[in-house]
């Protein structure tokens, strides 16, 4: 089967990660928990990752990476042990619901309050943005890529004119892997990451990477291997927001991802936009169907047809052709609403580093039978 839903989950790892994989599942010990030789074995590579994840996103220290089992996770870490009554938050149409929806639960308990930054022609002006900051303003929630259409908010931007005391967080579920996202010089105070996506790794890996700015509240409460006679969690990071045992074969796959991704990222991207360029540029000879992406390093183009439902068109795609893509709303509805494609979705077709043009020419034949 032509895999084209990468961005759902990456189809193909590199061979690393995966040799790196199957020596956890073999054997494999509790990094952290033991003092004999293979739980030190696994600390080191759980430690390794860190300092990669930390030098490869320019973070703040390994000690404020914290291991997660996905995006998902990190992201209501960031907004449920940050924010306190009285709080509002900025943020954008873009997002997924792993953003909307802990946002809209601390809205209606009262919590919180929220804006959304509208689209304008297709992406995140700064200045609408920023015109939404009040006072009582302390965090700013912005995706590194739309799930949806990849389109590529200009994170630096938005950041440099938001008020000095709001913490500027941004789902790089969708980025990661694919765009450069450096948190220094963004200015990014907390970065939660899909590690089974851009990234290479399998599923079950996320982090979240964080400044000194921001200090999350443990969501979630267990054992650390660390003041195990205290019955309070440990003060101190990463500890303090990693209760029970880490998915230690999730980690050395992100750790062999990031290896792989480092010096190649770059031309990643490029293969990624000039694929979408492609596919793109092939669907415009279909005169019923409608490109809601423009080309993007993240892999990602989205259409619709004028009378078929795109969950129908990605069935039929699936079932006939052999191809996989997704349809529907893709987990982000104020993006489809901005987009007018409530009701019908979008097919979202996502490319992956190991994907070739012959194979999107299979795709674009497909559609042409269904045109």
């Amino acid at each position: 089967m032509i895999y084209f839903d990468n961005a759902a989950t990456g189809g193909r790892k590199p061979d690393a990660v995966i040799s790196a994989v199957t020596s956890a599942v073999k054997l494999c010990a509790n990094p952290g928990r033991s003092g004999h030789k293979l739980s030190l074995a696994c600390a080191a590579v759980v430690q390794n990752c860190r300092n990669a994840l930390d030098e490869y996103f320019n973070g703040r220290g390994f000690e404020r990476v914290i291991f997660t089992k996905n995006c998902t996770e990190a992201l209501n870490i960031a907004i449920f042990g940050t924010l306190s009554a009285g709080d509002h938050v900025v943020t954008t149409c873009m997002e997924h619901n792993s953003v909307l929806r802990p946002l809209e639960y601390l809205k209606k308990s009262g919590v919180i309050t929220y804006d959304v930054c509208p689209l304008t022609d297709g992406n995140i002006c700064p200045e609408t943005f920023a015109s939404l900051i009040k006072p009582e303003t302390k965090m700013a929630i912005v995706t590194s890529a739309s799930n949806v259409t990849g389109a590529i908010p200009p994170l630096k931007e938005i950041k440099e004119l938001l008020p000095e005391k709001v913490l500027f967080v941004c789902d790089g579920a969708q980025g990661a892997g694919h765009i450069p996202i450096d948190m220094k010089r963004t200015g990014i105070d907390a970065l939660a990451i899909a590690g089974h996506k851009g990234m290479m790794g399998i599923q079950g890996s996320g982090a979240l990477l964080f400044s000194e700015r921001i200090n999350p509240r443990p969501v979630m409460f267990g054992g650390t291997g660390s003041e195990s006679i205290s019955l309070d969690m440990p003060d101190f990071y990463p500890d303090a927001l990693e209760a029970g045992t880490l998915a230690f074969p999730a980690i050395s796959s992100l750790l062999e991802g990031v290896g792989y991704l480092s010096g190649r990222g770059e031309s990643i991207g490029k293969e990624l936009l000039s694929m979408t360029e492609y596919f793109l540029d092939g669907l415009k000879k279909l005169s019923s169907f409608r490109a809601y992406s423009v080309p993007n390093p993240c892999g990602i183009a989205a259409f619709g047809h004028r009378d078929v439902q795109s969950e129908f068109l990605a069935q039929e795609l699936s079932e006939s052709y052999s191809v996989a893509v997704r349809g529907g709303l893709h987990c982000a509805p104020l993006m489809h609403r901005a987009l007018k494609t409530e009701e019908d979705g979008l097919v979202r077709v996502s490319f992956s580093h190991f994907n070739r043009k012959r194979e999107i020419d299979v795709l674009l034949s497909a559609l042409k039978k269904m045109n």
